[in-house]
């Protein structure tokens, strides 16, 4: 079980409690993260399936297809049950699969949340985060039409998405940040800085790309090897390493599969001892 030591939630701006492993919904695309899943019916199942396993964190973007994860979402979970929090994120454009042009023009972000707002059917996004910074337009002007929607009562809270800890002092002279969403992951850990400065803060910080799957496969791993050792899989034990590295750490796995999403959320029940952590830690 988890120790007392590893919460379970996160008061995710200190007023939206959430369990702090939550869903990633950019799988539920098309290729590329483009167009319908070959399998809708399938994917609205893996969204109904999360939320009846306890999931009340769903990470989603107007990018995803685009707009196909977040009518999705609604389509599988509207009216949505009390205390599901459904954050979304704006500021790439998309112009065929793969393909992710940044614009962070206050006009192009303004009317993105808007259209959130229509595919998500709600009156106020729970978490609005920019998927990048457009570094050709100023920070203040993007963050600042969040600012204003966020006065206009049409978003509850504000992040960020890739960051350096510089860009995120920066965004929080220009509104109050309560997330950073970073690359982060067992293999990948160039965010550290970042993560540390959050925790420090008091930030939810939330990894994407929290597995790493190809990585962890690997026979000859740590990670396999710990897995065995505890009866688990590589993707509950790189799970479960997040969950108990930080207390700010939001894991936010995706996938198309009701037993991947089964096996995944039995990463919370997974309590990796001192010396697994310090053998995971190494990988570094």
């Amino acid at each position: 079980m988890t120790t007392a030591t590893t919460p379970l939630t996160f008061d995710l701006g200190g007023d939206l409690t959430v369990h702090r492993l939550g869903y990633g919904a950019m799988q539920l695309t098309g290729p590329g993260v483009w167009d319908q899943p070959a399998d809708r019916p399938g994917a609205i199942e893996v969204v109904r399936a999360a939320i009846e396993a306890g999931v009340d964190f769903i990470d989603t973007a107007d990018s995803y297809g685009p707009q196909v994860s977040e009518q999705i979402i609604a389509e599988a979970a509207f009216p949505y049950p009390d205390g599901l929090v459904i954050g979304t994120k704006a500021g790439l454009t998309r112009t065929g699969p793969g393909v992710w042009p940044v614009c962070g023009r206050p006009e192009y972000l303004t009317q993105q949340v808007e259209l959130s707002l229509r595919n998500l059917k709600v009156d106020r996004i729970d978490l609005i985060q920019l998927h990048r910074i457009d570094p050709q337009v100023p920070l203040a002007d993007q963050l600042g039409a969040f600012a204003d929607l966020k006065e206009r009562g049409k978003v509850r809270h504000i992040g960020v998405s890739e960051v350096s800890v510089d860009e995120l002092e920066q965004a929080r002279e220009i509104t109050e940040i309560v997330s950073v969403q970073n690359l982060y992951n067992l293999t990948n850990r160039q965010s550290q800085d970042v993560l540390e400065y959050a925790e420090a803060e008091g930030i939810a910080f939330i990894p994407w790309f929290p597995i790493a799957t190809g990585d962890l496969a690997k026979p000859d791993s740590p990670v396999a090897a710990v897995a065995e050792e505890l009866g688990a899989t590589p993707s509950q034990v790189a799970l479960a390493w997040l969950l108990q590295k930080s207390p700010v750490i939001l894991p936010i796995p995706g996938t198309k599969s009701v037993d991947h999403l089964t096996e995944n959320l039995g990463a919370a029940q997974l309590t990796l001892s001192a010396d697994e952590m310090a053998r995971l830690d190494a990988l570094a």
